[in-house]
């Protein structure tokens, strides 16, 4: 009963206007239908409809503005991931644009600039979509080698000049937060962009997809003060933040495609008979669907728990920067793992262009490779490891975070450095009070590992 069921939903622990926008988002899609879903996917068909439907719900707006900068909203972590969900369950695209437009929403709500805040509260209120400005061609996410440069132009003003590659939502993006240097200096900015202006050069989407991908180009584009983020430290430190907040998304896409093809591939496989019987009897196919839902399952309620510890965070209390990439890195690869048995199970049913499963198979792919690789991610949890097994600490409890708050921390995370003093409570007392045979197994395991 975990996994999400658009056919029958269950009340979701969510405020009755959140779980009401939640239901009008599912409302939308089911309403289009799946043969109209795909069509789109395969014409590459930008989804100016759901777009409308975001302005016309104030979709974003409500679960994207801060508390502080909006009527009746607030960011909550929780409640974005039941949207997270829905999103990818009808369409990795329609999911993107969310998550693109979260990320370039990030040094915005970490900026000290108040009239860049109120603007930007406007523009979502208006349905606007936003993308943040951070790869380049040459240099991918090295953002110590970031070519993008505000050349000081007088009088408090500055022109920019430089190419930025794989941006989100470019063609269309209301604002776009970009990162760059001052020109001359190692003095990192991040900075305001408005892609309606006509030193705004949109080159080209570099994907083949409903989602646009932008490599664009600013040619002297003029900036103000007043359009000024951040500066030198608090910029370098709002870059990584804001990667911080959007990567912990990427395992709920995961989880939203996986739940979609599940429930497709279990349906087909049921009404399809061989050799006298019906495919999901046949032994090895039960053990293919029990090992795909588990790892479904699994990946649900570490994603659950580790938005608990991103929710109940501090300065003085950073674990989540442990959960959060394992969520990223693990929760992704495993959502590869559930397709590939549900493909094993469905065979050539799943090449089919008229089902969800063709596009989930692609789709699947990206997410472990989105804001951070794999390996990238890998590298980051190995430098909690030995707090982790061998330094443990008296921490306190981090209670289950469902409540209806905001998250106000996740916009004043402060220096994104220090990973080596960040302790953990000790796993083992929680492990030794369950008798189930594969956590003693578990145990045995860890204590190898250790």
């Amino acid at each position: 009963m975990l996994l999400l069921n658009p056919k029958r939903p269950l009340p979701l622990p969510l405020d009755p206007k959140s779980q009401e926008l939640v239901g009008k988002t599912i409302a939308f899609f089911e309403a289009k239908g799946k043969a109209a879903l795909r069509r789109d996917d395969l014409d590459r068909v930008w989804y100016a409809d759901f777009l409308a439907f975001v302005k016309k719900e104030k979709l974003f707006a409500t679960f994207l503005t801060p508390s502080a900068w909006g009527a009746a909203s607030r960011w909550d972590t929780y409640r974005n991931a039941a949207l997270n969900e829905v999103l990818a369950f009808y369409g990795l695209a329609y999911w993107y644009t969310w998550q693109v437009t979260i990320l370039g929403l990030g040094p915005f709500w970490m900026s000290g600039n108040v009239a860049a805040k109120k603007e930007t509260a406007c523009l979502l209120e208006e349905g606007g979509i936003f993308g943040f400005g951070l790869s380049e061609k040459e240099h991918g996410a090295d953002i110590y080698s970031s070519g993008m440069q505000l050349v000081p132009a007088g009088a408090g003003s500055y022109v920019a000049r430089g190419d930025k590659y794989y941006i989100g939502n470019g063609n269309e993006a209301a604002r776009l937060s970009v990162f760059g240097k001052i020109a001359g200096t190692d003095e990192y900015v991040l900075f305001a962009v408005d892609p309606r202006r006509p030193e705004y050069e949109l080159v080209r989407n570099v994907v083949a997809s409903q989602s646009y991908v932008a490599e664009l180009v600013l040619h002297d584009y003029p900036v103000t003060e007043a359009e000024l983020l951040l500066r030198g430290p608090a910029a370098w430190d709002a870059a990584l933040n804001t990667v911080n907040v959007g990567k912990y998304n990427l395992g709920w896409g995961s989880i939203g495609i996986a739940t979609h093809a599940f429930y497709e591939a279990i349906r087909h496989a049921a009404n399809r008979r061989l050799y006298g019987m019906a495919v999901t009897d046949f032994p090895h196919v039960k053990r293919m669907f029990t090992d795909a839902y588990a790892r479904l399952v699994a990946m649900k309620l570490f994603a659950l728990r580790a938005s608990d510890y991103f929710r109940s965070a501090s300065r003085e209390d950073r674990r989540y920067l442990l959960f959060n990439p394992v969520v990223k890195m693990k929760v992704t690869t495993e959502g590869e793992k559930v397709i590939d048995l549900l493909w094993d199970v469905i065979a050539a049913k799943g090449f089919e262009k008229d089902t969800y499963f063709e596009m989930a198979a692609r789709d699947i792919r990206a997410l472990p490779k989105l804001e951070g690789t794999v390996h990238v991610n890998i590298a980051l949890i190995v430098k909690f490891m030995k707090n982790y097994f061998f330094a443990a600490a008296p921490c306190p409890d981090v209670p289950r975070r469902d409540d209806p708050s905001d998250d106000t921390f996740l916009w004043d995370q402060g220096p994104a450095k220090g990973l080596g003093t960040i302790r953990f409570q000790d796993s083992a007392p929680v492990f030794a009070a369950r008798n189930e045979p594969n956590v003693a197994v578990f145990r045995e395991q860890t204590a190898l590992f250790r």
